[in-house]
């Protein structure tokens, strides 16, 4: 019987590695202003919440404008050093996968062309969340 319990133990140490601790956090900020194409806009930063540590898995995004999208628009996900293109107003991607958990992301936005866009024309909201593992 004691063999049998010790042998239950090692068998669920060995199994811990399998298992491994996940978590997400989420973020939003409004902004900023889209008034011109040609260029390319930043939001705020959208940042994870002090203690954060692991690899990204997938990222959850959304994002909303004042009115609807002008022809042209062009949405990514960046982090420090690389960025995913986004397609639409919301999805997933896994374009970031194993970027550091922590890092901050920011949602950067440009219209192709040149000229003015229609008055008014904010992004009021981005929100992401990030779902990753230790």
């Amino acid at each position: 019987m004691r063999r049998w319990c010790w042998g239950l133990a090692l068998l669920s140490l060995t199994a811990l590695p399998l298992y491994a601790a996940s978590g997400a956090w989420q973020a939003s900020v409004s902004g900023p202003a889209l008034s011109n194409r040609g260029g390319w806009v930043r939001s705020k930063p959208l940042r994870a919440p002090p203690g954060i540590s692991g690899s990204v898995n997938i990222i959850n995004w959304r994002y909303q404008l004042t009115g609807p999208a002008p022809s042209g628009l062009q949405v990514r996900l960046c982090g420090a050093q690389r960025c995913a293109t986004l397609e639409g107003s919301s999805g997933a991607t896994r374009e970031l996968a194993q970027l550091n958990a922590g890092e901050t992301l920011y949602m950067v936005f440009g219209v192709a062309g040149r000229g003015a866009l229609p008055p008014g024309l904010q992004v009021l909201s981005s929100e992401v969340m990030v779902n990753y593992q230790n």
